[in-house]
């Protein structure tokens, strides 16, 4: 392969990278649920090489809806609840072979809720969660090697979410009409970690389609056989009391052009999918979540210069859907329907700094 088109081939990886940043508002899937390109330039490494990344993301979710239809009166009533939510996901991931590679993801959190019906529907107030999310470590191996793999190449891995993070955080709400100080649990969509040990399968493949374009895509999904964690809802259902440890998805494609005339510089424009499922696969689907999807179409912009490479992506919503639950479909009567809402955002901004550490770069550190 030549030095040109392995560079372009770098650089499309790491900008095509999800960053494993999902899901826009209180549709509440763990930030960076997946593993898959943590690796950034894994199919490019040489044996016993490193690549380390952070990706921070940030989305305000303050747009609510009731299955697929917009309730816009909560913004002319300023009954919204806005949810901003900053996150730094750190990676570190190692070729153990030019096709084999491990992972490991260790993510931070910052959280604001702002809302009127969690403290006395009078005034509104902000609750806080903050520390160390569900971490992940997992492997994946490129189907491809050699001659076969000059067009492309696909990897497929497998991971294991630890729950590291505090799924019981707590924030000072202000209740009653004194709007008295208490202690309570934050809202399942803020709340650090969801409380289950779970199995994560992935993808990624990148393919030359045409000169300096490519095709790509990749998604996760998550298997949580936990049902429920154990932590209060503060809801009046009975149903609802418990918070669940809901399954998570998200699958993207698209494609992205190299310009031959400015090195390191590139450009993507597709689609994605994420979200949670109403059922979990393994395991029951009980307690408190609030399911849905969201499809966004996504542009995206990186620049590689030597062996680091940045990439920005704008995920920007298309449609949104909070599915009927099972607990609403539990509550639900002939003559009455429940189905919860959930807050969504317009848009989330991914941010990502790789940098590629080659085994001569080691060696020579080692040597110090």
């Amino acid at each position: 392969m030549k030095k040109y088109t392995k560079i372009i081939l770098v650089a499309a990886v790491i900008m095509l990278a999800y960053t494993n940043s999902y899901t826009q508002g209180c549709v509440a899937i763990r930030q960076f649920s997946g593993l898959g390109n943590a690796v950034g330039q894994g199919n490019m490494l040489n044996k016993g090489e490193l690549n380390i990344s952070g990706s921070y993301r940030y989305f305000k979710s303050f747009r609510h809806f009731r299955g697929t239809e917009e309730e816009h009166n909560r913004l002319t009533d300023h009954t919204e609840v806005i949810n901003k939510q900053h996150g730094l996901d750190i990676n570190v991931s190692y070729a153990f072979t030019e096709r084999l590679y491990g992972i490991v993801s260790l993510p931070l959190q910052y959280n604001e809720r702002s809302s009127l019906y969690e403290h006395n529907r009078i005034e509104r107030h902000t609750s806080y969660s903050k520390g160390l999310g569900d971490m992940r470590i997992g492997a994946g191996y490129w189907l491809l090697s050699g001659e076969n793999a000059k067009k492309g190449n696909t990897a497929i891995g497998l991971g294991i979410k630890f729950p590291t993070g505090d799924y019981a955080a707590k924030s000072t709400f202000y209740r009653g009409n004194e709007g008295t100080p208490t202690e309570m649990t934050v809202d399942q969509s803020i709340q650090l970690g969801d409380g289950g040990t779970g199995l994560i399968v992935d993808f990624q493949g990148l393919w030359n389609i045409a000169s300096t374009n490519f095709w790509y895509y990749d998604g996760f999904y998550l298997f949580n056989p936990r049902e429920t964690n154990g932590t209060l809802t503060n809801r009046s259902r009975p149903n609802e009391a418990i918070m669940s440890v809901p399954d998570q998805f998200a699958v993207r494609t698209g494609v992205f052009h190299s310009f031959e005339k400015i090195h390191g510089l590139g450009v993507s424009l597709g689609g994605r999918i994420e979200g949670i499922p109403v059922h979990d696969v393994i395991g029951g689907s009980e307690g408190f979540k609030r399911p849905g999807y969201i499809i966004s179409v996504e542009p995206g912009v990186s620049y590689m210069l030597g062996n680091v490479t940045g990439t920005l992506n704008v995920p920007i919503a298309l449609f949104r859907n909070r599915t009927q639950s099972v607990t609403d479909i539990e509550n639900s009567t002939p003559d009455n329907v429940v189905h919860g809402d959930a807050a969504f955002a317009d848009y989330l901004i991914n941010f990502t700094v790789a940098v590629r550490i080659p085994k001569k770069a080691k060696e020579v550190f080692n040597s110090l």
